[in-house]
Formats: structure tokens, sequence, C-alpha cells
């Protein structure tokens, strides 16, 4: 059923509405710069990663609590608190200012994605290459065991024990696969624990993990759809992911003199800076363009030009653009999350949060015990590398929202996603502080090359 329009709306033009969707974003961004910036004050001041005083700011200003930042749904009706105030302000009645909504809401999610884009390019900048590298066996052996140990002990536990159907339960098992890069690299980032070994293997593992997820989403929805697996799409992603990663890190290095070559030529504003966001958007673009992340391009551009003499300007020009752009991300990753399906005096929740049981167990454990995987790296901290694991994050609710349009999932398995996604999601910062708590600086030096990156940003 299409949305009732008003006669009044139905007329009014592009030029008209524009102004009110840049009037929207705008007091969008007031909120969730506010959101972030508050909820990231509180919880630095009692130690806790201020991503995650991020997450509960999107909470709060979300379709959980306030209704200031939400986003359409099915019905054709604005649900925001934020658009009724612009309808008032504006002389606009809410019935008139759904296109508005939408034009919000979607400047919004580009925003949000922009944002996760910039902050795995400067990830990547403070990762070292050869350190990842060289601990690149074990972050592949931590990145399969992730994916493999969750996946199976989360579908045969639905089988066995809640008797679910054998295709829910293998999508339910697949959602547990996932891994939030982005929030765990920006913990690991607060805490100053990037350059460590665990530092290199989590980031490692977890890149790795993401292409591992968005294989197996693609063979669990195929399999939704048609009840069979395409063996061509599969092989199709597997050879698309390796290709890229190693192809585009090993062209980048090759061409990454003429980068700077070029870059020393230009005697503009911002010569550097806007060369390397050209440089991460193409391959972001190539990323997207072959069905992967376009956060894995960006990231691989990161580990490129951290590799050239320019990186430390790199680094102190994109970190104000990361200011503005990352707590978006984390703010509308806070704000889609309902946790309405958490409460137990609502009879519908209640299957949903005993199936929610034994996937936050399933969650947590299938990811910590891929420390125990690592080897050949005496004195490592592996409950940190586990822990790291955790986040499930917006890589999560991709999972369980690709379900529930399917049709798949029932309602209360698509509800014990969602609340598993919320544990480990808001789980996972804190237990990092934890489990690092006990260390000055980084728990286990890398190679002489982080260090040295690490003293000059220091000395700069």
């Amino acid at each position: 059923m299409k949305p009732a329009f008003s006669p009044w709306l139905a007329e009014l033009s592009e030029a008209e509405v524009e102004p009110l969707v840049l009037a929207s974003v705008l007091l969008s961004l007031v909120v969730v710069y506010l959101a972030a910036k508050i909820g990231g004050e509180l919880c630095a001041r009692v130690n806790l990663p201020a991503v995650l005083g991020e997450l509960i700011g999107g909470v709060i200003v979300g379709v959980s609590a306030l209704h200031l930042i939400v986003f359409p749904a099915s019905g054709g009706e604005v649900q925001s608190l934020l658009m009724n105030l612009v309808g008032m302000t504006t002389g606009q009645a809410p019935g008139d200012l759904l296109r508005v909504f939408q034009g919000e809401s979607e400047v919004i999610s580009v925003l949000a994605e922009l944002g996760v884009i910039v902050l795995l390019f400067e990830i990547g900048l403070e990762s070292d290459l050869k350190e990842l590298i060289r601990v690149g066996p074990q972050a592949a052996v931590v990145a399969v065991v992730g994916v493999v140990a969750p996946f199976a002990a989360g579908t045969a536990g639905l089988i066995l024990i809640f008797g679910i159907d054998t295709i829910p339960a293998v999508f339910a098992g697949a959602a547990l696969t996932a891994t939030s890069i982005g929030i765990t690299a920006k913990v690991l980032a607060e805490m100053q624990q990037l350059s460590s070994r665990e530092g290199q293997i989590i980031i490692g593992a977890a890149v790795l993990d993401d292409v591992l997820g968005i294989i197996v989403l693609a063979v669990v929805a195929s399999l939704a759809k048609t009840g069979e697996i395409e063996i061509l799409s599969v092989a199709y992603l597997v050879a698309g992911a390796a290709t890229f990663l190693v192809g585009s890190i090993f062209i980048g290095r090759l061409l990454s003199p003429y980068f700077v070559m070029v870059v020393n030529q230009m005697r503009t504003r911002g010569q550097v800076i806007i060369s390397a966001l050209i440089f991460a958007f193409v391959l972001s673009y190539i990323a997207a363009a072959i069905q992967l992340e376009a956060i894995l391009g960006a990231f691989a551009a990161g580990l490129i030009l951290a590799e050239t003499s320019k990186h430390k300007e790199i680094e102190e020009q994109i970190s104000p653009i990361a200011d503005m752009l990352v707590p978006i991300f984390f703010i509308v990753v806070g704000a889609r999350t309902d946790i309405s399906v958490l409460n137990p005096l609502n009879p519908e929740n209640r299957a949903g949060l005993v199936i929610a049981s034994f996937l936050v167990v399933v969650a947590v454990l299938g990811k910590v015990i891929t420390g125990l995987a690592v080897f050949g790296q005496p004195g490592i901290n592996r409950l940190a590398i586990g822990v790291g694991m955790i986040p499930r994050g917006e890589v999560g609710l991709v999972f369980a929202g690709v379900g529930a349009a399917s049709g798949v999932l029932t309602e209360s398995l698509d509800a014990a996603i969602i609340v598993m996604v919320i544990f480990t999601t808001f789980l996972a910062p804190p237990l990092l502080r934890v489990v690092f708590k006990d260390d000055e600086g980084p728990v286990s030096p890398a190679t002489p090359a982080p260090e040295l990156k690490t003293a000059d940003k220091a000395g700069s």
C-alpha cells in the first residue's frame, strides 16, 4: 500500500523540498553530536571507552527512547519527533513531511557509512602492514575459528534444543559469525593497543571475519530463497575477496611512490588529504562493486598509504574528518537498536529472550575461544584477542535485517538475534578495557615499526 501523500505535498517541487531536507539534516546533526559528546564524556569519566557512550547516546535519541533519530519504517508514517519539530518550526503538517523525513534519513545513513569508511581508513593508517603480514597466519586461524565455532554450536543448539527448523537455525547461526571491526578498532585505538601484537591479530582477524561473514550471508540468503546453495556465486565471492585484498595491497604498494610524487607536485591547499581520500574512495568503490564491504577497501588504502613518507601528514589531517563523521556511525548504530525486545513483561518477547540467552552464550564463548587458537606467540594475551572478536554491532543487524526481510525468521528468533547483537555490542568495549587494564602500554610490543610510528606521533 502506497503512502497517502497530501495533495499539497504532491505538488511540491524538489526546489521546495530540498531546503527542508537540509534543515532537518542540520538539526539531526546537532542531536547526533550532542548525544555523542555527552555519552562519550560520561563514559570517559568513569574509565569506560567513549565509543560505548556514543552507542548508548544513540540508543537514547533513537527508536528505543526519545525518537529523535529514527528511520522510515513500512507504512509511510513519520515517527520522528525531530521531524515533528521541523514541521512546527516551518509551518508544515506532520503528514506533509514524509518526503523530507525520507530524504533526511538517507543523508544521515550515508554520512554514517562515510563515517565507518573514514574510521577504517584511519585504522589502516595506524596499522603496520609488515606486522599484519607477520601475524597473518594467526589472524586467519582466529577468523576461521570465530566463524566455524559459533555457527556450528548455534545452529546445532537451535535445532536440537529448541526444535527450530533447519533453514531458520542456519540463518541464526550465520548471524553469530559476524564481527564488527568498526567497534573493536575504535576501542583499541582509544586504548592505544592497535600496534600491539594482540591488536594487529584482532584487526587482521576481524577483516578476514568480515569477508567470511559476507560469504556466509550470501550462502544462507541463497539457501533461504531457493532452498539450495549457488556454488558459482559463492566461488565468485571467495575469488573476488582474495583477489581484491591481495591485489589491491600488492599493486598499491607498487604505485604508492607515484602517489607521493604526484602529491609533491601539487601546489593547491589540501593536496595530501584530498589525494589520500580519492585513493581510499576508489578502493572502497571497487570493494563495493564486487559485492564486498566498502570498509575493506578503505582499510586496504590506509595500510598502503601507511607505508609512504606522507603517512604522518595524512594521519594528522584525517583526524578532524574522523572526529566529525565517525560519531555519526556509532550514534546511528545505537539509534537503530530497539531495546524494547529486552522487556520480559511483554509476553511476545519471552520466547525470544529464552532463545536469546542461548545465542548470547554461544556468541560470547564462540569468539572468546578464538584466542586459544593463536599459535607461535608466547606471552600473548589470548583472552584479549577473544574478547576483541565479540561485538556484532551493525554487521549483526544486517544479518537480522536480511533474515527478517526474507521471511525465514520467526518473530521470536528475529528478536533473539537482535538481543544477541545488543548484548555483544555493549559488552565488548568495557570487557576490552578490563582485559587490558593491567598494561601500561601495548600488551605485547609489536615489531619496531609501530613503535617508531608511535614515538614519532608523540614527538609531533
